[in-house]
């Protein structure tokens, strides 16, 4: 297996040296994933069901049993997903240790070309090269890399995947789906339904902001604009179902 290992720096960080998030940043994906989907697809799934006409003990039935068959179909796939895509690594990487032993000389080309196209001077390649030449493993690390975008420590654990997805769309549901379980009254928990759900949305907007070091405000709202706009879409839509169905 390839590992290539980020030596931290033992020195002190000078000020105004901002460090790199390290190594959730892999889990990101999962992490704004799951809650979003949460928050957004039960959410639309409620305001769809309530333009339909449910009753509140109605809406909290089939919002739950959304939320738990969404989680673990979350779970299920990003499990799947991953681990095909790490075996599929470890297949590519097989082969391009085999490349290295029979086609020592045209991996040399493909690294050198890499290495051009990254902005190394053509009279500098030689020597940038040369340190991989009698290296096999530094050669498949650097192909590692650069033809796959392969970094060991960026390596994504199934298991870790599955319940940062699954788990994170269950907690992303939870502020849709609670109100409806303390009243009767579908107006009042749909109206706190949807301000849970758009300060959910506005956090994980201004929390993803914050990794990626963009606008807190604008990453927030945009959030909240794109399930507004499918709320509204799947209110009329459940609303247009019910009257077609009840003729």
């Amino acid at each position: 297996m390839v590992t290539i290992r980020l030596v931290a720096s033992t020195q002190t960080l000078p000020e105004g040296y901002e460090p790199h998030i390290g190594e959730s940043r892999q889990y990101w994906r999962d992490i704004v994933l799951g809650l979003n989907d949460g928050l957004v697809s039960i959410f639309l799934l409620v305001i769809g069901v309530v333009g339909g006409g449910m009753a509140s003990h109605d809406v909290l039935l089939a919002a739950v049993a959304a939320a738990v068959a969404g989680a673990i179909s979350m779970a299920a796939g990003e499990y799947l997903a991953t681990k095909s895509q790490d075996e599929v690594l470890t297949a590519e990487l097989r082969l391009e240790r085999n490349h290295i032993q029979k086609f020592h000389e045209l991996e040399m080309d493909q690294l050198r070309g890499f290495f051009l196209d990254m902005g190394v001077k053509t009279e500098h390649i030689d020597g940038v090269v040369a340190a991989f030449q009698d290296n096999d493993e530094a050669l498949l690390n650097a192909m590692a890399a650069l033809e796959f975008g392969f970094v060991d420590k960026e390596r994504r654990s199934p298991f870790k995947a599955m319940a940062a997805s699954g788990l994170l769309f269950l907690a992303g549901s939870i502020p849709v789906v609670i109100p409806f379980a303390f009243t009767r009254s579908v107006g009042v928990a749909t109206t706190w339904s949807t301000i849970l759900t758009f300060v959910g949305l506005f956090t994980v907007g201004a929390v993803k902001a914050i990794v990626s070091r963009s606008s807190k405000i604008r990453s927030g709202l945009e959030n909240m604009l794109i399930a507004g706009l499918g709320g509204i879409g799947a209110y009329y839509l459940g609303n247009f179902l019910q009257g077609v169905l009840a003729r």
